[in-house]
């Protein structure tokens, strides 16, 4: 468990501490950006590496046992964590890492909904793991990325903000971090066409195959029939 913690915390560190940071803006200024890209990737490589050796290994206690009707609902709850998450990829969003990802005109499709839709994909993931284990490593494991998710939304618009103040002023006035806010506060409305049907069906197949492969590819039945 020591080790597990470590880990975690070095994960934590490198994206909290260092991503969307002024820390980072020094050390891009150093070294350029896309140097910075690059070392940053191969640490995010290494920290993961290190987390799930550790995970694998780490000793854990059983706090809870999450009954049948609960592991139903945690499976059914990984369905928007897959659609947001191909949304995210499959739409332009200035919040994202990576080139060619500006905001042309008004924000669109998923974008509406959510500015990180990506990060909530990652903490919806996270939550229903902590909740169907239910063990300490994987609170610790599982924690990690959770945090990471959540504290990383306001971390990435404190970047755009200082690096794309007029980018940042349109995008915030017509979205939201909480999903739906902007929507309810009629700041933006819902348009389904945008998201399309190709994105729906492709979630809905990962869900699929992930769920019947989770027992060969994890060692673990997310659903007891």
């Amino acid at each position: 468990m020591p080790l597990l913690m470590i880990a975690a915390l070095v994960w934590i560190g490198i994206h909290l501490g260092i991503a969307g940071t002024t820390l980072r803006d020094v050390i891009v200024r150093r070294i350029g950006g896309v140097a910075f890209r690059a070392t940053f990737s191969v640490l995010s490589i290494v920290a993961i590496i290190a987390l799930v050796r550790a995970w694998n290994t780490a000793s854990t206690t059983v706090l809870w046992i999450a009954p049948n009707w609960l592991l139903g609902l945690l499976a059914l709850a990984m369905l928007p964590a897959f659609l947001l998450f191909v949304a995210s990829v499959r739409t332009a969003n200035p919040t994202m890492i990576g080139p060619n990802q500006g905001m042309a005109d008004a924000p669109r499709g998923i974008i509406r909904v959510t500015r990180h839709p990506m990060l909530w994909s990652f903490a919806i993931w996270a939550v229903v793991h902590i909740a169907g284990n239910g063990d300490t490593a994987s609170i610790v494991f599982f924690g990690a990325f959770l945090i990471t998710a959540l504290a990383g939304m306001p971390s990435i618009d404190a970047k755009l903000a200082r690096r794309e103040p007029s980018t940042w002023q349109a995008l915030s006035a017509a979205t939201s971090i909480l999903p739906f806010a902007a929507i309810r506060q009629k700041r933006n409305t819902f348009v389904p066409r945008e998201i399309g049907w190709l994105t729906p069906r492709i979630a809905v197949a990962a869900w699929i195959v992930l769920l019947i492969g989770h027992p060969l590819l994890f060692g673990t039945t997310p659903v007891k029939l």
